[in-house]
């Protein structure tokens, strides 16, 4: 009967942009080929509107909970404070081991480091990885560091409710060997999960392409054009053994493979990535912040060769998975996802959403909605300080994918006055709001345990 149930390989880039891989324009115009990528892209559905959150720690959130960030307290990246998903909060790991399933994450966790928040805390049956950002890799080799005052973060194992063990210290120079190590425990993982004949739920978020954007020693130099066209390289070779992997086993069929990424690119000097079409860098409202690649596999039902400009939004991931997994979406709480499954396997060619609110921090700054977008505070870049506009402004994202035209967006006469949209998109933000009356948000540093105040 497990059996029957379809395994999930959830693969997360970190900081990777919508213009970087082959399949969206990138691959060789970035320096390096991305044939592995490119051919996962044929062999299913392609989202050009893939909708993440402008940070790390809210874009996990999300993605593990269904749930917008401003619900569940994690709307920011923050340092050395305690922060993270409450053990209210219920993952898709901990549905999924529910459901039999085995469950793994090796990689970046971000989502709390503190006992009761490490993801064997809240789901997941093993772990190795770090529990926060990997910039901290540099803190060992920075000017003046301090060990007696931050301790040098750690690259750590655990299993389920089990405390972390460290393995060795997150350095610049481990720093380029984790996500070969990451591919490596997951492919042990799945052969061991087909051995056993269980179900198996894998995620794996690697650590690229988050600065310092440095590739493992292998592919330094490989690919002739620098750094980053060498972390191109290493990036879709890793994601090809995976894939492999599941070939090899002769599990292909009955594996649904995601592959996505979880923000928009670096804008750090020396580190910065690219969101082709778009415009913009993460921590901003912007399209290249918000639009990352996504991928989705699923032999037999669905069909190679999709692609869809329909807006999907990665809270959607828990509830499309719960039919194919077995599991059932919580009740007892507001989960903001809806279930895309009939959009992914062509049943449909229609959204289940029209929109969804854009929050950047704790505050609302955009709201996209149909094939446009409101911009309620000017923020260009993650080290601008943002503006509250007077008047909102109101783009067209057909015609004005990058941003800059506000209402008017034109001179065709009579098609680019867009204050229709104002009143439409007003209700929306209107009923959202409503919704964090009826469950209060949790704040920041709320701690354990956690009981909804309704």
């Amino acid at each position: 009967m497990a059996q029957e149930k379809p395994n999930v390989v959830l693969i997360v880039m970190d900081n990777l942009g919508w213009g970087e891989i082959g399949a969206y324009g990138g691959g060789i115009l970035r320096g390096a080929a991305t044939p592995r990528l490119d051919e996962l892209a044929s062999e299913g559905v392609q989202l050009l509107n893939f909708n993440v959150e402008p940070q790390c720690t809210p874009s996990r959130s999300a993605l593990m909970t269904g749930r917008h960030p401003i619900r569940s307290g994690t709307t920011k990246v923050v340092w050395g404070l305690p922060y993270g998903l409450v053990g209210w909060e219920k993952t898709i790991a901990e549905l999924a081991g529910d459901a039999g399933y085995a469950t793994a994450m090796y990689g970046k966790w971000h989502l709390g480091d503190m006992k009761g928040r490490y993801p064997t805390d809240q789901g997941f049956d093993d772990w190795y990885g770090i529990a926060n950002t990997t910039d901290e890799s540099e803190y060992t080799s920075q000017m003046f560091y301090d060990q007696a005052v931050v301790s040098p973060p750690q690259i750590v194992r655990a299993t389920k409710n089990g405390d972390p063990e460290n393995v060795k210290i997150y350095n610049v120079e481990n720093r380029r060997l984790i996500d070969e190590e990451l591919t490596d425990r997951s492919i042990d993982f799945i052969t061991k999960q087909v051995e056993d004949k269980k179900p198996f739920f894998l995620y794996l978020p690697y650590t690229l392409a988050h600065l310092p954007t440095l590739p493992n020693p292998k592919f330094e130099g490989k690919s002739g054009n620098g750094t980053w066209a060498d972390v191109l390289m290493e990036i879709d070779y890793n994601t090809g053994r995976i894939l492999d992997a599941i070939d090899d086993l002769n599990i292909r069929e009955n594996t649904i493979v995601i592959w996505m990424s979880e923000n928009g690119p670096e804008e750090a000097p020396s580190w910065f990535g690219t969101a082709g079409y778009w415009r913009g860098h993460y921590f901003t409202a912007l399209e290249g912040s918000l639009r990352t690649p996504c991928l989705i596999r699923w032999p037999g039902k669905i069909q190679p060769g999709i692609q869809t400009n329909e807006i999907v939004h990665m809270t959607d991931i828990l509830p499309t998975l719960s039919g194919p997994m077995g599991f059932d979406v919580p009740t007892d709480r507001i989960i903001d996802g809806v279930n895309q499954l009939p959009l992914f396997t062509g049943e449909t060619t229609l959204s289940a959403r029209d929109g969804f609110p854009v929050y950047n921090g704790d505050d609302m700054f955009a709201y996209k909605w149909r094939n446009f977008k409101v911009h309620y505070y000017e923020h260009e870049s993650m080290f601008d300080k943002p503006k509250k506009h007077n008047f909102p402004r109101v783009h067209n994202l057909l015609r004005d994918p990058k941003e800059l035209y506000g209402i008017d967006g034109g001179h065709e006469t009579g098609a680019q006055n867009l204050t229709w949209v104002l009143p439409a998109v007003t209700k929306e933000v209107i009923k959202f709001g409503a919704t964090l009356q009826e469950e209060p948000p949790i704040l920041l540093g709320t701690p354990e345990p956690y009981t909804p105040k309704r």
